[in-house]
């Protein structure tokens, strides 16, 4: 995806850009080799002015417009300190002799709670040639790098060792791309009732898909390499035990008019087991029109007014209204009616050639302390993510409102920076992936070299 991107990115560098409310900052503004814009020596005026409080002229009471004094360094540049006092976007406004704005650059101010959290953009549900997808893990990695993301799964349907054979196959190479283990469940029919909904594991520690028979266990069979990422998951369990085991657990389960108990139990059982794992259990795409929908309104709220799931796929899989609009429609009025859930947004990519129209259609900004697994897992289930949607030229965000602002202010100011580093890294990671024995030494050498970039860039950025 190409975020719209400001000329003055690119004609003033401005760090740290997000601050921390309450805490002194100190700024520097440095000229990136544009048109010249300020004379060294001089003094200029600086107003700081707050985005969302209104302009001081119409709305005294509200406006938060502070000026500064700040004299234009040897560089064509600007050192100054300020301490900022609300979660919001700020204009730096640098005012010539009349009072007339020259430059105005954006910095953000964040909350305490958010200090700390840094910005890592990724896609929680995809698939490979392993299942149905088009590419091999390690390029689907490689093409998702290139394309900015700092975290991904591999999620086929039904197999959790392709993302295994990923995380294998990138261990002693440096990038920046945490590439998290993960499957799509599909479980096995009981009484004649097959469990049809989709469910995204997310960083599960082993497969669930693994647990009875299935694709994974017809392909792999039960070595425990191929089920779990430390070695350890439930011992296989026969499939007529295992169907029991869910006879048994719809007799506790009520469910409304048009809610199958089996049905309902499955789907309980697997999002169950999956936190066991200590994964995320995702649910995605219930207004995907696969025939009808995917999953009828009637399921799709049962098990989110009983939070079976972890996460709500908000956004992603396809690309007309229905898919991502109604699923939206539904978040914010769940919402309202105080069911609160954590969102994400993913590609259900089956392809990673941008030749796909769907290929980078939906992302998730999760604010974490890392870039870790556990460290994601958590942050979003305590509600510190937001789904972005760049289906169309002008991007969109869904999630809570003060996540939607902070996301908007970092696609335009921060990512674009970001992604450039993330582009030459992937191209790289396909190059080790896919090219000659001497390219890929050379690509693996150079990843040495140039790896870790994008940790100093959140260093610079983030005044935490």
């Amino acid at each position: 995806m190409t975020f719209p991107i400001s000329e003055l990115l690119y004609r003033y560098d401005v760090f740290p850009k997000v601050l921390v409310k309450g805490k002194e900052a100190e700024i520097t503004v440095r000229p990136l080799g544009g048109r010249v814009d300020f004379e060294p020596g001089k003094e200029y005026k600086l107003l700081i002015c707050a985005l969302e409080q209104g302009k001081l002229d119409d709305y005294p009471d509200s406006a938060d417009f502070y000026e500064l004094t700040v004299k234009c360094n040897d560089e064509g540049g600007f050192v100054f300190k300020h301490t900022f006092n609300r979660e919001e976007q700020y204009f730096l406004r640098f005012l010539n002799d009349e009072g007339k704005r020259i430059i105005q650059l954006p910095v953000y101010c964040v909350e305490e709670d958010l200090a700390g959290r840094y910005p890592f953009r990724g896609d929680l549900h995809m698939h490979t040639t392993r299942s149905d997808g088009n590419q091999i893990p390690a390029v689907v990695c490689a093409n998702y790098r290139k394309h900015g993301l700092d975290f991904m799964v591999i999620s086929d349907h039904e197999r959790y060792y392709p993302s295994l054979e990923a995380i294998e196959f990138y261990k002693n190479v440096k990038t920046g791309l945490n590439i998290v283990p993960g499957e799509e469940v599909h479980m096995p029919d009981v009484d004649g009732l097959t469990p049809d909904f989709h469910t995204v594991n997310f960083g599960g520690e082993y497969s669930i898909n693994a647990i009875t028979d299935g694709t994974a266990i017809e392909t792999k069979g039960t070595d425990q390499k191929y089920r779990s990422i430390n070695g350890t998951s439930p011992e296989y369990m026969p499939l007529e035990d295992w169907r029991n085991m869910i006879r048994e657990l719809a007799k506790t389960i009520d469910t409304p008019e048009g809610v199958n108990p089996i049905q309902a139990a499955i789907c309980k059982w697997i999002y169950d087991e999956i936190r066991k794992a200590n994964g995320l259990g995702i649910f995605p795409h219930p207004t995907w029109i696969n025939d009808v929908y995917h999953v009828p309104e009637v399921f799709n709220n049962f098990i989110t007014e009983n939070r079976y799931f972890d996460a709500f796929e908000v956004l992603g899989g396809e690309n007309y209204f229905e898919h991502n609009g109604f699923q939206t429609v539904k978040y914010y009025e769940d919402r309202a009616r105080g069911i609160r859930y954590p969102i994400v947004g993913s590609t259900d990519s089956h392809s990673s050639l941008p030749q796909n129209r769907n290929a980078f259609i939906c992302s998730t900004i999760v604010f974490s302390k890392e870039n870790e697994r556990k460290s994601l897992i958590q942050s979003i289930k305590d509600f510190y993510s937001v789904a972005v949607d760049t289906i169309s030229k002008e991007f969109r965000l869904v999630g809570e409102n003060r996540f939607v602002r902070y996301g908007c202010f970092l696609l335009k100011n921060y990512f674009p920076l970001h992604d450039e580093i993330c582009f030459e890294e992937g191209r790289l990671m396909r190059q080790y992936a896919v090219g000659t024995a001497e390219e890929k030494k050379e690509a693996a050498e150079t990843l040495d070299l140039i790896g870790g970039r994008t940790d100093t860039l959140r260093a610079k950025y983030f005044d935490f």
